[in-house]
């Protein structure tokens, strides 16, 4: 694959754990995994006014875009939070923050003569 390529690959994977984290139910979710240990989606729901059907449905968004990871125990499925693709957003962020910041410090100095 070419550099043009694989930077569209990134894009795409960044713009779909953007997506899956675009939601408020998705965020709860990632709030309650983040915080201990894998939990199955009974006890996901039982803890949610949504149905199984429903935290099914977005674990499987977020399980797409990489951010939880399924874990089979017995005949339970249970899920875990992922944190590296979002270190991978937070350090795109900072990319791009950088780079605005440059643009605002040149428009600055050509304002300025």
């Amino acid at each position: 694959m070419n550099r043009g390529g694989k930077r569209r690959a990134a894009l795409k994977v960044r713009a779909v754990v953007f997506a899956a984290l675009g939601a408020e139910t998705r965020l709860a979710l990632i709030e309650k995994l983040s915080a201990g240990a894998p939990q199955s989606i009974s006890r996901l729901a039982d803890s949610s006014n949504l149905t199984r059907q429903a935290i099914t449905k977005h674990l499987r968004v977020l399980e797409d875009a990489g951010v939880v990871q399924s874990i089979r125990v017995g005949r339970e499925s249970r899920f875990e939070f992922r944190s590296e693709p979002l270190h991978e957003l937070q350090s795109y962020l900072e990319r791009v923050s950088a780079q605005w910041d440059e643009a605002m410090a040149r428009l600055k100095t050509f304002v300025e003569k």
